[in-house]
Protein backbone atom coordinates (compact mmCIF):
# COMPACT_ATOMS: atom_id res chain seq x y z
CA UNK A 1 0.00 0.00 0.00
CA UNK A 2 1.26 3.53 -0.74
CA UNK A 3 1.25 6.11 1.64
CA UNK A 4 -0.20 9.05 0.97
CA UNK A 5 1.60 12.06 2.04
CA UNK A 6 0.45 13.91 5.34
CA UNK A 7 -1.15 10.33 6.08
CA UNK A 8 0.18 11.09 9.47
CA UNK A 9 -0.58 14.98 10.17
CA UNK A 10 -2.70 15.33 13.09
CA UNK A 11 -6.37 14.85 12.29
CA UNK A 12 -7.71 17.78 14.92
CA UNK A 13 -6.83 21.75 14.37
CA UNK A 14 -4.37 22.59 16.51
CA UNK A 15 -3.09 19.48 17.73
CA UNK A 16 0.58 19.28 18.99
CA UNK A 17 2.77 16.05 19.76
CA UNK A 18 3.25 17.43 23.11
CA UNK A 19 -0.69 18.13 23.81
CA UNK A 20 -1.07 14.37 22.58
CA UNK A 21 1.14 12.92 24.86
CA UNK A 22 -0.15 14.75 27.71
CA UNK A 23 -3.63 13.33 26.60
CA UNK A 24 -2.12 9.98 26.85
CA UNK A 25 -1.13 10.49 30.27
CA UNK A 26 -4.08 11.96 31.66
CA UNK A 27 -6.49 9.24 30.15
CA UNK A 28 -3.90 7.02 31.93
CA UNK A 29 -4.12 8.94 35.38
CA UNK A 30 -7.57 9.33 34.88
CA UNK A 31 -8.85 6.21 34.16
CA UNK A 32 -6.54 4.29 36.36
CA UNK A 33 -8.02 6.58 39.21
CA UNK A 34 -11.47 6.08 38.23
CA UNK A 35 -11.04 2.48 39.18
CA UNK A 36 -9.33 2.94 41.84
CA UNK A 37 -12.12 5.20 43.43
CA UNK A 38 -14.70 3.52 41.88
CA UNK A 39 -13.64 0.13 43.23
CA UNK A 40 -13.56 1.64 46.79
CA UNK A 41 -17.62 1.95 46.63
CA UNK A 42 -19.97 -0.43 47.77
CA UNK A 43 -21.80 -2.27 44.51
CA UNK A 44 -25.08 -3.22 43.88
CA UNK A 45 -24.10 -6.49 42.80
CA UNK A 46 -20.69 -7.93 42.87
CA UNK A 47 -20.83 -9.30 39.84
CA UNK A 48 -20.98 -6.04 37.83
CA UNK A 49 -17.90 -4.60 36.58
CA UNK A 50 -16.07 -1.71 38.27
CA UNK A 51 -15.94 0.54 35.06
CA UNK A 52 -17.56 -0.16 31.83
CA UNK A 53 -16.32 -0.53 28.43
CA UNK A 54 -17.67 3.14 27.42
CA UNK A 55 -15.73 5.01 29.34
CA UNK A 56 -12.62 4.27 27.78
CA UNK A 57 -14.02 6.00 24.62
CA UNK A 58 -15.33 8.91 26.90
CA UNK A 59 -11.42 9.12 28.48
CA UNK A 60 -10.82 10.04 24.46
CA UNK A 61 -12.83 12.73 24.36
CA UNK A 62 -12.46 14.81 27.63
CA UNK A 63 -8.35 13.99 27.91
CA UNK A 64 -7.51 14.54 23.83
CA UNK A 65 -10.56 17.09 22.66
CA UNK A 66 -11.87 18.94 25.42
CA UNK A 67 -13.01 21.68 23.78
CA UNK A 68 -15.68 19.59 21.72
CA UNK A 69 -19.26 20.07 22.54
CA UNK A 70 -19.13 15.78 23.49
CA UNK A 71 -16.34 16.09 25.87
CA UNK A 72 -17.96 18.06 28.42
CA UNK A 73 -19.49 16.90 31.53
CA UNK A 74 -23.45 17.05 31.19
CA UNK A 75 -22.44 14.91 27.74
CA UNK A 76 -20.19 12.27 29.94
CA UNK A 77 -22.33 11.96 32.92
CA UNK A 78 -25.79 12.28 31.12
CA UNK A 79 -25.26 11.23 27.81
CA UNK A 80 -23.88 7.54 29.23
CA UNK A 81 -26.74 7.47 32.01
CA UNK A 82 -29.79 8.40 29.60
CA UNK A 83 -28.60 5.88 26.82
CA UNK A 84 -27.97 3.33 29.49
CA UNK A 85 -31.39 3.71 30.35
CA UNK A 86 -32.44 3.84 27.10
CA UNK A 87 -30.62 0.46 26.47
CA UNK A 88 -32.47 -1.60 29.55
CA UNK A 89 -35.42 -0.27 28.43
CA UNK A 90 -35.02 -2.05 24.94
CA UNK A 91 -33.61 -4.92 26.32
CA UNK A 92 -36.81 -5.34 28.33
CA UNK A 93 -39.38 -4.19 26.09
CA UNK A 94 -37.80 -6.17 22.41
CA UNK A 95 -37.23 -9.96 22.98
CA UNK A 96 -34.94 -10.49 19.94
CA UNK A 97 -31.66 -9.04 20.64
CA UNK A 98 -30.61 -8.42 17.58
CA UNK A 99 -33.46 -6.05 17.15
CA UNK A 100 -33.00 -4.55 20.72
CA UNK A 101 -28.99 -3.44 19.85
CA UNK A 102 -30.14 -1.40 16.90
CA UNK A 103 -33.20 0.09 18.39
CA UNK A 104 -31.37 1.18 21.90
CA UNK A 105 -28.35 2.95 20.00
CA UNK A 106 -30.69 4.50 17.67
CA UNK A 107 -33.20 5.85 20.18
CA UNK A 108 -30.22 6.81 22.34
CA UNK A 109 -29.16 9.36 19.64
CA UNK A 110 -32.48 10.39 19.72
CA UNK A 111 -33.08 11.07 23.55
CA UNK A 112 -29.43 12.76 23.92
CA UNK A 113 -30.23 14.99 21.10
CA UNK A 114 -33.31 15.79 22.76
CA UNK A 115 -31.40 16.61 25.99
CA UNK A 116 -28.39 17.86 24.63
CA UNK A 117 -26.11 15.62 25.69
CA UNK A 118 -24.96 13.96 22.94
CA UNK A 119 -22.14 11.77 23.47
CA UNK A 120 -20.75 9.01 21.59
CA UNK A 121 -19.53 6.69 24.34
CA UNK A 122 -23.05 6.77 24.91
CA UNK A 123 -24.02 4.22 21.99
CA UNK A 124 -21.88 2.14 23.78
CA UNK A 125 -23.54 2.23 26.55
CA UNK A 126 -26.77 1.35 25.58
CA UNK A 127 -25.25 -1.46 23.35
CA UNK A 128 -23.95 -2.98 26.88
CA UNK A 129 -27.31 -2.39 28.44
CA UNK A 130 -28.22 -4.80 25.98
CA UNK A 131 -25.81 -7.46 24.98
CA UNK A 132 -24.28 -7.27 28.94
CA UNK A 133 -23.94 -9.90 30.92
CA UNK A 134 -26.92 -11.52 33.11
CA UNK A 135 -25.88 -9.85 36.25
CA UNK A 136 -26.33 -6.25 34.18
CA UNK A 137 -29.59 -7.39 33.24
CA UNK A 138 -30.46 -8.48 36.80
CA UNK A 139 -29.91 -4.91 38.23
CA UNK A 140 -32.01 -3.67 35.29
CA UNK A 141 -32.17 0.21 35.53
CA UNK A 142 -29.82 0.79 38.73
CA UNK A 143 -26.93 -0.20 36.39
CA UNK A 144 -27.20 3.29 34.71
CA UNK A 145 -26.83 4.84 37.76
CA UNK A 146 -24.15 1.93 39.42
CA UNK A 147 -21.11 1.85 37.88
CA UNK A 148 -22.06 4.08 34.25
CA UNK A 149 -23.31 6.91 36.20
CA UNK A 150 -20.61 6.66 39.11
CA UNK A 151 -17.87 6.01 36.36
CA UNK A 152 -18.63 9.43 34.82
CA UNK A 153 -18.79 11.35 37.32
CA UNK A 154 -15.50 10.34 38.48
CA UNK A 155 -13.94 10.61 35.27
CA UNK A 156 -15.76 14.21 34.48
CA UNK A 157 -14.54 15.29 38.46
CA UNK A 158 -10.06 13.84 37.56
CA UNK A 159 -10.30 15.39 33.43
CA UNK A 160 -11.22 18.58 35.09
CA UNK A 161 -8.25 18.26 37.82
CA UNK A 162 -5.69 17.13 35.37
CA UNK A 163 -7.35 19.73 32.26
CA UNK A 164 -7.01 22.22 34.53
CA UNK A 165 -3.44 21.08 35.84
CA UNK A 166 -2.20 21.64 32.52
CA UNK A 167 -3.45 24.55 31.45
CA UNK A 168 -7.04 23.62 29.49
CA UNK A 169 -10.44 25.56 30.30
CA UNK A 170 -12.31 22.44 31.33
CA UNK A 171 -15.66 22.62 31.16
CA UNK A 172 -14.36 24.20 28.10
CA UNK A 173 -15.24 28.06 27.54
CA UNK A 174 -14.94 29.94 24.23
CA UNK A 175 -12.42 32.18 24.35
CA UNK A 176 -12.93 36.30 24.11
CA UNK A 177 -12.75 37.81 20.26
CA UNK A 178 -9.74 39.90 19.65
CA UNK A 179 -10.32 43.82 20.79
CA UNK A 180 -9.78 44.50 17.21
CA UNK A 181 -11.61 43.19 14.07
CA UNK A 182 -9.78 42.72 10.74
CA UNK A 183 -9.69 44.64 8.34
CA UNK A 184 -12.54 44.48 5.50
CA UNK A 185 -11.01 43.64 1.75
CA UNK A 186 -7.92 41.70 3.66
CA UNK A 187 -8.91 37.76 3.31
CA UNK A 188 -7.70 35.57 6.20
CA UNK A 189 -4.63 33.49 5.27
CA UNK A 190 -3.59 29.74 5.59
CA UNK A 191 -0.44 31.28 7.95
CA UNK A 192 -3.15 33.18 9.88
CA UNK A 193 -5.38 30.36 11.05
CA UNK A 194 -2.09 28.31 12.16
CA UNK A 195 -0.75 31.56 14.51
CA UNK A 196 -4.39 31.54 15.80
CA UNK A 197 -4.37 28.04 17.01
CA UNK A 198 -0.93 28.46 17.76
CA UNK A 199 -2.44 30.66 20.23
CA UNK A 200 -4.86 29.15 21.50
CA UNK A 201 -3.16 25.94 22.75
CA UNK A 202 -5.81 23.91 22.17
CA UNK A 203 -7.15 21.02 20.01
CA UNK A 204 -10.53 21.37 18.36
CA UNK A 205 -13.12 18.75 16.87
CA UNK A 206 -12.69 20.19 13.31
CA UNK A 207 -10.01 19.03 10.86
CA UNK A 208 -7.39 22.02 9.80
CA UNK A 209 -8.75 21.75 6.11
CA UNK A 210 -12.27 22.02 7.51
CA UNK A 211 -11.54 24.54 9.68
CA UNK A 212 -9.59 26.23 6.61
CA UNK A 213 -12.72 25.92 4.64
CA UNK A 214 -15.22 27.36 6.74
CA UNK A 215 -13.31 30.63 7.58
CA UNK A 216 -12.71 30.83 3.88
CA UNK A 217 -16.41 31.03 3.42
CA UNK A 218 -17.47 32.78 6.38
CA UNK A 219 -15.12 35.65 4.83
CA UNK A 220 -17.02 35.18 1.67
CA UNK A 221 -20.05 35.62 2.68
CA UNK A 222 -18.69 38.87 4.52
CA UNK A 223 -17.12 40.27 1.88
CA UNK A 224 -20.80 39.83 -0.87
CA UNK A 225 -22.83 41.20 3.05
CA UNK A 226 -20.53 44.41 2.84
CA UNK A 227 -20.73 44.70 -1.07
CA UNK A 228 -24.29 45.13 -1.28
Amino acid sequence: MQLRPGMFRPLLAGARLPARLLACLGAAICISLTIVVCAALPMSSADLPVIVAPLGASAVLVLAVPTSPLAQPWPVVGGNIISTLVGVVAFHLIPNMTLAAGVAVGVAILVMSLTRCLHPPGGAAALTAVIGSQAIHDVGFAFAFVPVGLNSIALVTLATVFNRATGHVYPHQAAAPPATQPEAGRPLLAADIDAALDEMHESFDISREDLEDLLQRAEEHAQARRGR
